[in-house]
């Protein structure tokens, strides 16, 4: 074996194996600890969006003021967040304190590559091609032209006069 071929297939299944990585990010979610349950719900499906897209969510809570002074209803707003999404992902890291921040980290079950094939499979089944089925179209009726017969001489002729 040549040192040519060697080089070759090394870059090869370099290339290869680069196809099949894929890069871990982490999305982060800001919260408040006084948070409207309409805005928590949409900040829920955000997390719930990333989640299922495989990748990890940095949930922060920011204290402000006398906030920092009630630690524990950040902690139990991250408890309620990891028990709403917990089909989806797994709490990586508890939740700790960071001067003013409070952070947790929630990873997703299903790795990216997995996440991306069932939706790459799913986005398959539900949309249509945009051409129909090829079906046998029928075949168009040609009707013969109708010929009369010569009138016989004499007989009357139905017609302007």
């Amino acid at each position: 074996m040549d040192y040519g071929k060697f080089k070759y297939e090394a870059a090869v299944k370099a290339r290869e194996s680069r196809k099949n990585q894929t890069q871990t990010i982490v999305k982060e979610i800001k919260l408040r600890p006084k948070i409207d349950p309409h805005d928590y719900g949409t900040k829920k499906g955000h997390v719930e969006r990333f989640l299922k897209a495989g990748d990890k969510v940095k949930v922060t809570i920011m204290f402000r003021g006398r906030e920092q002074s009630r630690p524990e209803l950040g902690f139990r707003l991250l408890q309620r967040l990891a028990g709403d999404v917990e089909e989806l992902g797994f709490v990586e890291s508890q939740p700790k304190q960071d001067g003013r921040n409070m952070i947790m980290v929630i990873g997703p079950h299903k790795k990216k590559s997995e996440a991306k094939a069932h939706a790459a499979q799913a986005h398959t089944k539900s949309v249509p091609s945009p051409r129909p089925a090829a079906t046998a179209a029928p075949e168009p009726v040609v009707s013969e032209p109708v010929v009369s017969e010569p009138a016989a001489e004499g007989a009357a002729v139905p017609g302007p006069a």
